[in-house]
């Protein structure tokens, strides 16, 4: 029934501040987007896609999150911090992963995890 998850979407309240973020710092792929009568961006990273939409809304939710798979969640960590944002220290689930979390400039929260 299911592929998998094609897009996440979320609020952002400047765009051109998302794409820096998502696309200038993370590495994700503009790709193009119709013209759908708001403002937003459609992005990839591998098959997975995030959707912004420039549309103001309540604060996101505090736990509320989603994940990027990373290979080196070092390298991650340092490139979010060089960029100005904060990003937890890395922790371990044994046998699991190890993540991050740092919230994206309109304060969604956005994990790195690297499986172990």
């Amino acid at each position: 029934m299911l592929n998998g998850i094609h897009h996440v979407s979320i609020n952002v309240r400047d765009v051109d501040e998302a794409l820096t973020f998502y696309v200038d710092l993370l590495g994700m792929e503009a790709l193009p987007r119709p013209d759908l009568g708001f403002p937003g961006a459609w992005l990839r990273s591998g098959d997975q896609e995030v959707h912004l939409l420039g549309i103001e809304s309540t604060a996101p939710p505090k736990e509320q999150h989603f994940a990027f798979g990373v290979n080196d969640l070092a390298r991650v960590v340092h490139a979010v911090r060089d960029a100005g944002f904060n990003c937890s220290e890395p922790r371990e689930i044994p046998g699991v992963c190890a993540q991050a979390f740092t919230h994206d400039p309109s304060g969604n929260m956005v994990e790195f995890n690297q499986r172990l």
